[in-house]
């Protein structure tokens, strides 16, 4: 029976050996030592520093070579060191000073981060009583592979593309140098594109293939809608991640400007540049430079002419001006066909609403909506900017119903701010004009706006109106040419509500009141001089 009581009591004390059957109940054990805020450095190389002279590691025999260096602790002001204190490494003692309450240093010998990997430091304070252990908590040491090389970049191909505004593929690019990472502890070598499509940040492209001495990559569409000169970059990134006290981990940017950077770096940041057109400047090009552009109500988005394949185009820009988040500085071009077709003529003097979303514009096209008559026309696009459920929409407005714009070609537009309201010249070209044009260049006969009768007309398109028809009302009283010594020629322009309209004549001005209603917003217009 005896045996029988022994065996049970030896059973019962094998199980609290596995389950922690003991006077200090030490199956669950709490750190009761220092506590360790931060540690310095934090991290270092993988190996033993070349080409420098390192302290030997305390205790190291006459003769032979220990290298240490040395690592700071830094402990609670709350719960700090004693003098006893021991740093550990892995579970190691090392050698440690004690400095203060919150300072300790030990010696760390080389040997210990020989190779890339984590170490864990904490520190041990002899304690006695039960649940005492005297250990901190513990910190991660980083040993970190290999410094990353410095990237060379030798050159680019392409170095140049012409302005693209429509439907514009991403370019494939080919990048030559050196150092090259196609894989690395922490990625591979990335390209980044500066330039005014991406609001002069240095912005990552996609990369479809790297080795140590080529990379392929591609340039969005996107950014080729402006002539710029953009700056190609090529990025290796450090060895490993490090927030504090880092070592130099190599990598960096050909631009010789992000960290760490060799002192002896030499910037091979390269070129690449979006030109205005293929060829020179074009007469085209020349008579874009001279129109100003249309800004929205809050300068977020502008339109303009600008010219592509030799053919001015009408473009609009959203800056992103005052937005603060989700937004991407980006053009879309007006003058197309709802397909997407880029305007087949040349496009001119944008106008634009309050708010952006309707542009009348000037155009030689023929192929922005069916049936056009031949010459300029005025059109309206709406561009569904800021409109939900939207889809993008052309409209002819220099037509009329009665026939009063017969022959006649749309220029000089002008807008209300709603966009329902268009003010236009109407140019009837006389005969002589007519046989000129029957020869001229496709640029000469868009430098030819004034030849001929104008009258100003105003169309009233509708838009955002009940039960209403679509009418175009002439303005002007007596059809009539610009005088001879008139440097340019004048449009109408519209009030933002269309209830005043202005009329250049020759180096005077005509203002238009409403006196005739015609509608319940549009009104045939008479001068205040004449009323």
């Amino acid at each position: 029976m005896k045996r029988s009581w022994t065996g049970l009591v030896v059973a019962l004390c094998a199980i609290g050996a596995v389950g922690g059957c003991n006077n200090y109940n030490n199956s669950v054990q709490y750190n009761t030592g220092a506590t360790i805020t931060n540690i310095s450095p934090s991290g270092l190389a993988a190996g033993t520093p070349a080409g420098v002279t390192l302290p030997n590691c305390p205790n190291t025999p006459s003769g032979q070579t220990n290298p240490c260096f040395t690592l700071f602790v830094l402990g609670s002001s709350t719960n700090g060191f004693q003098t006893s204190t021991v740093v550990e490494w892995n579970g190691q003692k090392l050698s440690t000073t004690f400095v203060d309450a919150k300072d300790v240093n030990a010696q760390v010998p080389y040997s210990l981060i020989a190779k890339p990997g984590t170490a864990y430091v904490n520190t041990f304070t002899p304690q006695s009583g039960t649940g005492n252990n005297g250990l901190s908590n513990a910190l991660t040491f980083i040993i970190y592979g290999a410094p990353n090389p410095f990237p060379s970049l030798s050159s680019i191909s392409p170095t140049s593309l012409a302005v693209c505004t429509s439907k514009c593929a991403n370019v494939a690019i080919t990048l030559t140098g050196s150092n090259f990472l196609p894989a690395s502890q922490t990625g591979a070598s990335s390209v980044t594109y500066t330039g005014a499509a991406t609001s002069g940040l240095e912005t990552a492209i996609t990369v479809t293939s790297v080795s140590s001495t080529q990379i392929q990559a591609s340039i969005p569409g996107t950014y080729l809608s402006a002539a710029d000169t953009a700056s190609i970059n090529v990025i290796n990134p450090p060895s490993a991640v490090c927030l504090v006290n880092c070592p130099n981990l190599g990598g960096g940017d050909t631009n010789c400007k992000t960290p760490p950077v060799p002192t002896n770096c030499t910037a091979s940041t390269q070129t690449f540049t979006i030109t205005a057109t293929a060829g020179g400047v074009t007469s085209a090009a020349l008579a874009v430079a001279e129109e100003s552009p249309a800004v929205s109500q809050d300068g977020r988005y502008v339109a303009f002419a600008s010219v592509e394949n030799n053919t001015s185009q009408i473009l609009v820009r959203d800056t992103c001006l005052g937005v603060t988040s989700g937004c991407t500085a980006n053009t879309q071009m007006v003058s197309a066909a709802t397909d997407g077709t880029a305007g087949n003529g040349d496009s001119h003097n944008a106008v634009m609403t309050s708010d952006a979303r309707y542009v009348a514009f000037s155009s030689a096209a023929t192929n922005l909506v069916e049936g056009v008559p031949a010459g300029r026309q005025v059109y309206l696009r709406d561009t569904c900017i800021g409109a939900a459920s939207c889809k993008p929409g052309m409209a002819l407005v220099s037509t009329d119903e009665e026939g009063k714009l017969a022959g006649a070609e749309g220029i000089l537009p002008s807008i209300s701010t709603s966009g329902r309201f268009v003010a236009f010249l109407a140019v009837t070209p006389s005969q002589t004009a007519n046989a000129e044009s029957a020869s001229a260049t496709h640029a000469d006969s868009t430098a030819r706006p004034n030849s001929g009768l104008r009258q100003v007309f105003v169309r009233d398109t509708c838009l955002g109106a009940a039960n209403c028809t679509p009418k175009t009302t002439r303005i002007s009283l007596t059809p009539g040419d610009t005088p001879a010594n008139s440097p340019k020629p004048a449009g109408p322009t519209l009030s933002g509500l269309a209830k005043q309209i202005a009329l250049s004549e020759g180096k005077s001005a005509t203002v238009f009141t409403p006196t005739v209603p015609v509608d319940d917003r549009v009104f045939l217009a008479i001068p205040n001089e004449q009323k």
